[in-house]
Formats: structure tokens, C-alpha cells, sequence
């Protein structure tokens, strides 16, 4: 989710109804070497607590000191360690899911972090089922991470070779979640309030975790919960609703100090826009007009031009 959770969509979904949210993950080598840049990705505002920052690195004493650094700038109410992430740049530096492999450097990282927290705030962890289908480690990882004083873990249930590929096994989360004292959050292929009552009540997990779907439908939240005290589906969000809510995310990104100024924004909105759009009448042409946007009033009239066409 890095380059979609920032401040802004967070307080979106917030608004939306998630309950505890994540940031997107920055280097300990960025933390430490006081990169503003790596500093922006930290932003979180009080009324989008409870939230985590999430750390990724290699090295236990680096990580812990730089948990520590955000700690003290921040004031988070948990830090979250990155074992999942399966983008070869970070695996290539031996970070997110590369130390699936290597039980004994995640431990050393896990407790790193752990003891320069400790008595500050809660550290908790998240991984995938392991690194291959024949490598998959995710119970025996579980429980080093709850030795190592993890307070929760939250679970993909993907390899880091299958990406976002195939199916998530939530059989695996459920030994996990069987497996530690420690709550276990479960993730993956979550895009309904059906879907998260299904594994809530199938599974021994303490709670889910949506990601991926909430770039496209960020009302999830709101339909999860509604579907979980009623057991009823809310109608289809309709286009306008949708619409005024991407045209409000762009104002937003544009006044953000994240992008530095409108245009900046609004091209980093670009691939966001066209996730938001996915299912739109005409969405082909959508995502033709929407890929060359450089400001948020050519975003109202395309827009415009979308909801008369509709």
C-alpha cells in the first residue's frame, strides 16, 4: 500500500469507518539518516489514532533506534515491522519478506525493536505465509515473533512469490491465529462486508485487515460494519456520491504538504483515480482522460463530463 496510505486516504477511510490504521511503510535507514522526505511518510493526525507507523530494515539495533526516533517525533500509538512487503526493491536490501527466510535475522529485528520500545508503546508485526509454497513458515514465524514480544501480528495469506496472485490462504492464518496467545489480524482477498464476517466467523482471528480493496471502494469500511451489525448489504454507492468523493480526495492532496504543489498532486493522484474508477460507465475512455490529469479542475470536468454520460 505504499504510495496509497498516505495521510489523506487515511483520513478517508477513517471518515469511513476503519477502526486502526498503518501508515505506509519508510526505511529505518531513511529515519535515521533524517530524510524529510522519508519523514513525510510518518504524517498521521490525532483524529486517525489508532494508528501505527511501520518500520522496515535488516538490522535490530537500527530499526529499534529508529522506532525510537519516531516515537519520540510522532508520538504513534504502535509501531508495525514490515516482514511482508514483496516488492524487489526492498527484498533486494533484505527487508520485508526476504527475512522470512531467515528466521534468525527476523528475530534479531523483532527484538531490537521490542526492547526500544519497551514500557513506550506496543510493537506489533506483519508477514506473509512464507516465502515460497514450499517454504511456507508462517505458524513457526508466528511464534518467534510472540517470543520476541510482538503484541499482535497481522497476516497476508500469500507467499511473497505468488504477489498478489491466486488465492489467500486463510487456512494458514487460522493455524496462526491457533498457534500464538498473541491477536492475530488476517488479510487478504477482504473486499465486502460479507467477506469479513466469513472470516471472522471461520477462523480464529482476532480481527481482519483490508487493504487492496479500499484503493478501488473505501466505503468497504462503512459496509463492513454496517454488515456486521445487520447482516444486511448497503445499496451500490452511487456515481455521484463516488465522484464527490474523488474530487474531495484531490483537493486534499493538492492543499497536502506531501506533493508540494497542485499539479505534483494531482499526477501523483493519477493511478489512485484510476482505481477509484474501476466499474465507471465508460471506464476505458475514464482512464484514457484521467492518465494526463495535471489538476483538479480538469479532474471536475472529466467528472462532469462522466456523470452526464452516465
Amino acid at each position: 500500500m505504499a504510495g496509497v496510505t498516505d495521510v489523506v486516504f487515511r483520513q478517508i477511510c477513517k471518515e469511513l469507518g476503519a477502526d486502526v490504521m498503518v501508515t505506509e511503510f519508510v526505511s529505518a535507514e531513511g529515519i535515521m539518516q533524517a530524510d524529510d522526505r522519508t519523514r513525510k511518510y510518518t504524517e498521521f493526525t490525532d483524529g486517525q489514532r489508532p494508528v501505527g507507523v511501520q518500520l522496515f530494515g535488516a538490522d535490530g539495533e537500527r530499526m529499534g533506534e529508529a522506532a525510537r526516533k519516531i516515537v519520540d517525533w510522532k508520538r504513534p500509538d504502535f509501531i508495525d515491522i514490515n516482514y511482508g512487503c514483496p516488492v524487489n526493491k526492498v527484498v533486494s536490501k533484505n527487508g520485508g519478506s526476504s527475512l522470512l527466510k531467515d528466521c534468525p535475522l527476523l528475530e534479531s529485528v523483532a527484538r531490537g525493536v521490542a526492547k526500544a520500545c519497551e514500557g513506550v508503546v506496543p510493537v506489533t508485526a506483519k508477514i506473509r505465509i512464507g516465502w515460497d509454497e514450499k517454504s511456507i513458515n508462517a505458524v513457526e514465524v508466528s511464534r518467534r515473533l510472540e517470543d520476541c514480544g510482538m503484541q499482535a501480528i497481522s497476516i497476508h495469506g500469500r507467499t511473497r512469490s505468488q504477489g498478489y496472485g491466486g488465492e489467500a490462504c486463510w487456512e494458514t492464518i487460522d493455524a496462526c491465529a491457533r498457534a500464538v496467545r498473541v491477536p492475530v489480524i488476517g488479510n487478504g482477498d477482504i473486499a465486502s462486508g460479507a467477506d469479513v464476517a466469513r472470516r471472522k466467523s471461520g477462523t480464529a482471528v482476532s480481527g481482519v485487515m483490508i487493504g487492496r480493496a479500499a484503493m478501488q471502494n473505501p466505503w468497504v469500511f462503512r459496509e463492513a460494519k454496517h454488515f456486521l451489525k445487520t447482516g444486511e448489504l448497503l445499496p451500490p454507492v452511487p456515481l455521484a456520491e463516488r465522484w464527490e468523493l474523488v474530487m474531495r480526495h484531490c483537493r486534499l492532496a493538492s492543499e497536502s504538504r506531501r506533493y508540494g504543489n497542485e499539479r505534483h498532486a494531482i499526477m501523483a493522484m493519477r493511478s489512485r483515480l484510476m482505481a477509484y474508477c474501476k466499474g465507471f460507465p465508460g471506464a476505458k475512455e475514464l482512464r484514457q482522460r484521467l492518465a494526463r490529469v495535471e489538476s483538479v479542475a480538469q479532474v471536475e470536468e472529466i467528472a462532469a463530463w462522466s456523470m452526464a454520460a452516465a
